[in-house]
């Protein structure tokens, strides 16, 4: 395991992952509720927005994800890095997703 994340409401727990996953874990009990798939490396870094409706992914593929924390949809991809992104955050206000890569470099985009 790489990276992991408390939600705000502290009911779930998300973590990053080698086997090219995130998983969602209820903090409860530690059951698996969810499992987000679609990086083509490993997690390397996870983060829960304010709202905690998104879980946004970075990647040894060079790409951080977006995706809904309610059913595991992906909401979208965001590139431009040439290396791993190895860490996402996101701003307090929800607006933007912050990555930094092994390029490095960092960038900014609208969530």
């Amino acid at each position: 395991m790489y990276s992991v994340c408390v939600t705000p409401d502290s009911l779930h727990v998300v973590t990053g992952s080698y086997d090219k996953t995130a998983r969602v874990w209820r903090l409860a009990d530690g059951s698996l509720v969810r499992t987000l798939e679609g990086h083509s490396d490993p997690v390397r870094s996870v983060c829960v927005t304010p709202d905690g409706l998104h879980v946004v992914t970075g990647s040894g593929d060079t790409t951080a994800r977006v995706w809904l924390l309610a059913d595991g949809s992906l909401v979208r991809t965001l590139e431009g890095h040439s290396g791993d992104v190895n860490s996402v955050c996101v701003t307090a206000d929800g607006q933007r997703v912050v990555t930094g890569s092994k390029d490095k470099t960092a960038r900014v985009c609208l969530l």
